[in-house]
């Protein structure tokens, strides 16, 4: 088998195995480690297949966590759908879990807010952002100052035009 193998490897190009295919419709490819035509071994390689192959349509999660650690090869064994299902139903109590821890801690806060235990934050209203030039300074006025040495560019606005 492998004699045959090899030669439709080295007459065809690289083999590949379909290891598995995800609930998206991703399949999932490995290529063993082999010799190509010139005789040089190309190492073994994982690959996926998307159903959906325009970058475009790619969306976050589309490619399942536990594919994903089998493609860049930080687990051997690709996943069993049972393996995913467990892991699906797992996500979805930590996010029940999650949601309750949070109800709580708000319910926790409004207590400690009613008895005085903890201040409400103070609102504060930030003008502009530290990296901005006029940062700090006082507002643009209307009139023009010096256009001496301590000229600043956007320091001076016309009459009627606000910033």
């Amino acid at each position: 088998m492998s004699r045959i193998a090899s030669l439709l490897r080295r007459t065809f190009g690289l083999v590949r195995e379909h290891v598995g295919t995800d609930h998206v419709g991703n399949k999932y490819y490995f290529i063993p480690e082999q010799k190509n035509w010139t005789g040089r071994v190309v190492r073994a390689k994982r690959m996926v297949v998307a159903a959906n192959p325009s970058e475009l349509d790619y969306r976050e999660g589309s490619i399942p966590s536990e594919w994903d650690a089998w493609i860049r090869g930080r687990r051997k064994q690709p996943p069993t759908e049972q393996e995913i299902l467990n892991n699906v139903q797992y996500r979805e109590q930590i996010k029940v879990k999650a949601l309750e821890v949070e109800d709580k801690d708000r319910a926790l806060q409004g207590k400690e807010y009613e008895d005085g235990l903890v201040a409400r934050p103070a609102l504060a209203h930030v003008r502009g952002h530290a990296a901005a030039t006029q940062f700090g300074r006082p507002e643009t006025s209307e009139d023009p100052v010096s256009a001496g040495n301590t000229f600043q560019p956007g320091t001076w606005a016309p009459p009627g035009e606000k910033k």
